[in-house]
């Protein structure tokens, strides 16, 4: 007759609650899985089914009551581990973002927005175009594979029941990772901020020139249309700054 223990029950729950926790703290945040167009209980079930595999790789996991204060204690930290690997995947993105909203503004497009499922939110046509092809970008890369397998990897490197207070640097690594959403953003829209700057000094030398002319006329078809020319030359080069961008979120998010 087959008889189990009470410990090696508890083990057996810990060794899929735990792991299934720091899975689903990253699908709830991380760009395309956490995409409010995918169904709740689609992302469940593959947490599921990544958790029951990730199971039985795991050893020495402690003798921890899961109901108990410790227990609880422990599936925080899980969950806190998964959004914050999460979260540096989500500010590339960001970044990204930051640029189309840089762009839109200068362009004089900032009030044409639409809704944006990955961010919940109103935003500009430009930053949902670069998001776009970013997503594109980060699946055609198999990115999202990547960031999966350092999901994996984070159950050898942050194993179950460490103490992440006395590993500091790893909350310091997480906030400094936020400087990315700035500068990465700036220089993805410096070319076409740059481009429309020339731009609007001309158009101020030529309204001081000719003050007869209606700038109000003529400045924004103007700067519209070269904003869309200047983006439309840089697409094709703007497949490797964000490949580099992508790829350092994906080390990012391995919270070394």
């Amino acid at each position: 007759m087959l008889s189990i223990s009470s410990d090696q029950l508890i083990i057996w729950v810990n060794s899929f609650i735990w792991p299934l926790t720091r899975i689903l703290g990253l699908i709830a945040i991380a760009p395309i899985f956490g995409n409010a167009a995918i169904p709740v209980p689609m992302k469940i079930s593959f947490g599921v089914v990544l958790a029951l595999l990730v199971a039985p790789t795991l050893h020495n996991l402690p003798l921890i009551d899961p109901i108990s204060l410790p227990g609880m204690l422990i599936l925080i930290e899980q969950f806190v581990i998964g959004v914050a690997m999460g979260f540096t995947i989500q500010v590339v993105f960001g970044s990204v973002d930051l640029a189309g909203n840089l762009i839109g503004m200068s362009m004089g497009l900032g009030f044409a927005s639409f809704f944006d499922p990955q961010t919940r939110g109103n935003t500009p046509a430009i930053s949902q175009f670069l998001t776009l092809v970013t997503t594109m970008l980060f699946l055609s890369l198999n990115l999202h594979l990547a960031l999966l397998s350092t999901l994996v990897e984070s159950f050898t490197k942050l194993p179950i029941g460490v103490d992440l207070t006395l590993q500091p640097g790893i909350w310091l690594h997480i906030v400094s990772a936020a400087s990315v959403i700035f500068s990465s953003g700036v220089q993805l829209a410096l070319p076409i901020i740059a481009a429309l700057l020339v731009t609007n000094i001309a158009l101020g030398i030529l309204t001081r020139a000719a003050p007869q002319l209606n700038i109000f006329g003529i400045g924004f078809p103007i700067t519209m249309t070269v904003g869309f020319l200047m983006l439309f030359i840089i697409i094709p080069y703007l497949a490797l700054p964000l490949q580099k961008i992508l790829e350092f979120g994906i080390q990012l998010a391995a919270l070394r």
